[in-house]
């Protein structure tokens, strides 16, 4: 969704309206990914393993934030225009960093669809496994000394 909204920009970004819709469909689609990142991931790594998975996705998703600001900066800094002494982002620059996302866009899907499923069993999923609420190696509850 991501991707065909930034597609839709290339072909809609000379209107005020185009740039609404193009912008609508960009930010459901991170809404979207931002939703559904985190479930896919805890299908995909033991139980045990759920806090540390997530945690590398939040630090991944504000380092790509990071890292995708810059590249989009240096673009839109490099791809520009002169007029009456001033210097303005050309429209190749927007066009440029519009395909940049696009051509991300679709790597972060080709990635997501490698994901491979995940190792939880079915007692491990709902609670009833070994691993469920013990860490390998430990006591379900410690004897208690006084």
């Amino acid at each position: 969704m991501i991707a065909a909204g930034y597609g839709l920009a290339l072909a809609l970004m000379g209107t005020a309206w185009g740039v609404l819709v193009f912008a609508l469909v960009i930010n459901s689609g991170v809404g979207l990914a931002y939703g559904a990142m985190p479930a896919l991931i805890m299908g995909a790594v033991p139980v045990s393993e759920t806090a540390a998975a997530n945690g590398f996705n939040t630090l991944m998703r504000s380092l790509g934030t990071s890292v995708g600001a810059a590249v989009i900066g240096v673009l839109l800094s490099q791809l520009t225009t002169a007029q009456g002494g001033h210097t303005f982002t050309s429209e190749s620059g927007f066009r440029a960093g519009l395909l940049t996302g696009c051509g991300i866009a679709l790597v972060a899907v080709a990635i997501a669809a490698a994901i491979p499923a995940g190792p939880r069993t079915t007692a491990e999923a709902d609670g009833a496994g070994p691993a469920a609420g013990t860490a390998p190696g430990h006591l379900a509850s410690a004897p208690r000394q006084g």
